[in-house]
């Protein structure tokens, strides 16, 4: 072994090492006595600094331990307790690492009265057009057509190409997309049915909302390629109506006496 790698080890102080009984006794005095289990091993944290580890007896605390840290001055003889913590062992079962709400949360779990702020920084929107007075100020830097400006509604922040895209994918796998069990065994789609309302914008060419109160997907936004059975180009089918028979061998008997 290299001089470098010896010169960062910590030299084991025996009179650390060997005051075992010392550092039970502050578990004890922190836990009590029938928290403390058996002595599991000794650390050297440093020079003249000790940590005995104890296992915990709390069935609550399963695999984990009594850490107690203790030091002495140079030369001296008197052990100092500097702390006695219960830390988790190897075994231990511990609280699964924190996450943000904010990230925890999923599609469906906005009830009533709850409030999901969105972040600043959210990818999915870009800074929109409040007013006309801001058409002037970009008309000489976008080439686009002012119908294609985000410009009323006091909206700060409109869609990005980002949360557009990411709508559209979501809409397209989702119920009412082009690949669902509705949508293969209809032989009419959407974009052909009359009771198809148009959106505006990019997402247009691709969706529509349908307002078909038979439809399942009445309310709902639909893929233009989706369709079901309840499409209003569907033909009746009916079958001729038979040639009416008529009976003229047989006859009923009718009781025509009056009370």
């Amino acid at each position: 072994m290299s001089p470098a790698a010896t010169s960062t080890e910590v030299k084991r102080d025996a009179v650390l090492v060997a005051a075992v009984d010392v550092a039970r006794s502050a578990a004890v005095a922190d836990a009590g006595d029938a928290m403390v289990g058996e002595h599991l091993g000794v650390v050297m944290e440093g020079e003249r600094v000790a940590t005995h580890s104890f296992a915990c007896e709390s069935p609550a605390y399963v695999g984990w331990r009594w850490s107690v840290t203790i030091a002495r001055a140079p030369r001296a003889k008197v052990i100092t307790i500097d702390e006695v913590v219960l830390l988790p062992g190897p075994q231990a079962l511990v609280a699964p690492e924190w996450v943000p709400w904010s990230e925890r949360i999923r599609p469906g779990d906005l009830g009533p009265g709850d409030v999901l702020p969105t972040a600043p920084d959210d990818p999915r929107l870009i800074a929109g057009l409040t007013g006309e007075d801001d058409l002037e100020s970009v008309a000489a830097l976008s080439p686009l057509h002012p119908s294609e400006w985000e410009i009323g509604l006091g909206r700060a922040r409109v869609l990005s190409p980002i949360g557009r895209d990411d709508a559209a994918d979501r809409w397209v796998a989702g119920d009412f997309g082009p690949t669902t069990p509705m949508a293969r065994q209809s032989a009419l789609d959407c974009a052909t049915c009359g009771f198809l309302m148009t959106i505006g914008g990019a997402l247009g060419q691709a969706f529509g909302v349908c307002a078909n109160v038979m439809s399942p997907a009445d309310g709902h936004v639909v893929a233009l390629a989706f369709g079901c059975g309840a499409h209003s180009e569907v033909e009746t089918e009916t079958e001729p109506r038979p040639d009416i028979a008529t009976d003229e061998m047989g006859w009923d008997p009718l009781d025509l006496g009056h009370s």
